[in-house]
Protein backbone atom coordinates (compact mmCIF):
# COMPACT_ATOMS: atom_id res chain seq x y z
CA UNK A 1 0.00 0.00 0.00
CA UNK A 2 2.70 2.79 0.98
CA UNK A 3 4.43 1.74 -2.69
CA UNK A 4 1.05 2.11 -4.23
CA UNK A 5 0.63 5.53 -2.66
CA UNK A 6 4.41 6.83 -3.66
CA UNK A 7 3.40 5.96 -7.05
CA UNK A 8 0.47 7.90 -7.15
CA UNK A 9 2.30 10.55 -5.08
CA UNK A 10 5.38 10.99 -7.68
CA UNK A 11 3.02 10.52 -10.76
CA UNK A 12 1.21 13.81 -9.57
CA UNK A 13 4.51 15.35 -8.45
CA UNK A 14 5.91 14.69 -12.00
CA UNK A 15 2.47 16.34 -13.66
CA UNK A 16 2.85 19.44 -11.51
CA UNK A 17 6.76 20.22 -12.20
CA UNK A 18 6.05 19.37 -15.49
CA UNK A 19 2.70 21.55 -16.05
CA UNK A 20 4.67 24.85 -13.82
CA UNK A 21 7.90 23.95 -15.49
CA UNK A 22 6.66 24.35 -19.30
CA UNK A 23 4.13 26.94 -18.19
CA UNK A 24 1.62 24.82 -19.55
CA UNK A 25 -2.27 25.70 -18.92
CA UNK A 26 -3.13 22.18 -17.70
CA UNK A 27 -3.74 21.55 -13.74
CA UNK A 28 -0.57 19.68 -12.70
CA UNK A 29 -2.86 16.52 -11.16
CA UNK A 30 -4.11 15.72 -14.89
CA UNK A 31 -0.98 15.47 -16.07
CA UNK A 32 0.22 13.55 -13.66
CA UNK A 33 -2.95 11.24 -13.91
CA UNK A 34 -1.97 10.58 -17.61
CA UNK A 35 1.64 9.84 -16.28
CA UNK A 36 -0.10 7.48 -14.61
CA UNK A 37 -2.37 5.71 -16.95
CA UNK A 38 0.48 5.91 -19.43
CA UNK A 39 2.72 3.97 -16.86
CA UNK A 40 0.20 1.30 -16.27
CA UNK A 41 -0.31 0.70 -19.93
CA UNK A 42 3.83 0.06 -20.14
CA UNK A 43 3.15 -2.23 -17.16
CA UNK A 44 0.49 -4.02 -19.48
CA UNK A 45 -2.06 -3.56 -16.91
CA UNK A 46 -3.91 -1.32 -17.82
CA UNK A 47 -7.51 -1.34 -17.17
CA UNK A 48 -7.18 -4.42 -15.58
CA UNK A 49 -5.44 -3.23 -12.48
CA UNK A 50 -7.88 -4.49 -10.00
CA UNK A 51 -6.35 -7.51 -8.30
CA UNK A 52 -2.91 -5.13 -7.85
CA UNK A 53 -1.82 -2.88 -4.96
CA UNK A 54 -2.21 -0.28 -6.54
CA UNK A 55 -5.37 -1.27 -7.58
CA UNK A 56 -6.45 -2.08 -4.38
CA UNK A 57 -5.18 1.52 -2.91
CA UNK A 58 -7.24 3.36 -5.42
CA UNK A 59 -10.19 1.18 -4.20
CA UNK A 60 -9.68 2.44 -0.93
CA UNK A 61 -9.24 6.03 -1.60
CA UNK A 62 -11.86 5.97 -3.86
CA UNK A 63 -14.44 4.88 -0.73
CA UNK A 64 -13.20 7.79 0.85
CA UNK A 65 -13.74 10.34 -1.71
CA UNK A 66 -16.45 12.55 0.50
CA UNK A 67 -13.85 13.35 2.46
CA UNK A 68 -11.98 14.84 -0.03
CA UNK A 69 -15.17 17.31 -0.66
CA UNK A 70 -14.61 18.82 2.79
CA UNK A 71 -11.51 21.54 1.74
CA UNK A 72 -14.15 22.65 -0.99
CA UNK A 73 -16.86 23.24 1.55
CA UNK A 74 -14.32 24.93 3.99
CA UNK A 75 -14.05 27.13 0.70
CA UNK A 76 -17.47 27.72 -0.04
CA UNK A 77 -17.80 29.21 3.55
CA UNK A 78 -15.08 31.12 3.57
CA UNK A 79 -15.89 33.18 0.32
CA UNK A 80 -19.69 33.27 1.33
CA UNK A 81 -19.69 36.62 1.28
CA UNK A 82 -18.48 36.95 -2.34
CA UNK A 83 -20.78 34.53 -3.37
CA UNK A 84 -23.52 36.34 -2.13
CA UNK A 85 -22.77 39.48 -4.18
CA UNK A 86 -21.79 37.70 -7.15
CA UNK A 87 -24.33 35.06 -6.71
CA UNK A 88 -26.26 36.22 -10.57
CA UNK A 89 -22.94 35.62 -12.33
CA UNK A 90 -21.95 32.59 -10.80
CA UNK A 91 -25.02 30.92 -11.76
CA UNK A 92 -25.12 31.74 -14.91
CA UNK A 93 -21.76 30.42 -15.73
CA UNK A 94 -22.32 27.33 -13.56
CA UNK A 95 -25.88 27.09 -15.69
CA UNK A 96 -23.76 27.83 -19.33
CA UNK A 97 -20.83 25.69 -17.85
CA UNK A 98 -23.40 22.51 -17.22
CA UNK A 99 -25.30 23.07 -20.65
CA UNK A 100 -22.27 23.22 -22.59
CA UNK A 101 -21.01 19.81 -21.27
CA UNK A 102 -24.57 18.08 -21.71
CA UNK A 103 -24.45 19.38 -25.24
CA UNK A 104 -21.00 18.87 -25.92
CA UNK A 105 -21.25 15.08 -24.88
CA UNK A 106 -24.36 14.41 -26.67
CA UNK A 107 -23.02 15.18 -29.91
CA UNK A 108 -20.13 13.42 -29.51
CA UNK A 109 -21.89 10.33 -28.27
CA UNK A 110 -24.05 10.77 -31.63
CA UNK A 111 -20.63 11.08 -33.35
CA UNK A 112 -19.11 8.34 -32.15
CA UNK A 113 -22.41 5.78 -32.57
CA UNK A 114 -22.35 7.02 -36.16
CA UNK A 115 -19.00 5.99 -36.63
CA UNK A 116 -19.53 2.26 -34.68
CA UNK A 117 -23.09 2.03 -36.42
Amino acid sequence: MIGALATLLVCQLLGEVAARGLGLPVPGPVLGMALLFALLLLRGEGADAAGTPLGTTVDALLGNLGLLFVPAAVGVVVYLPVLAREWAPISCAILGGTLAAIAVTGLLAQALLRRLG
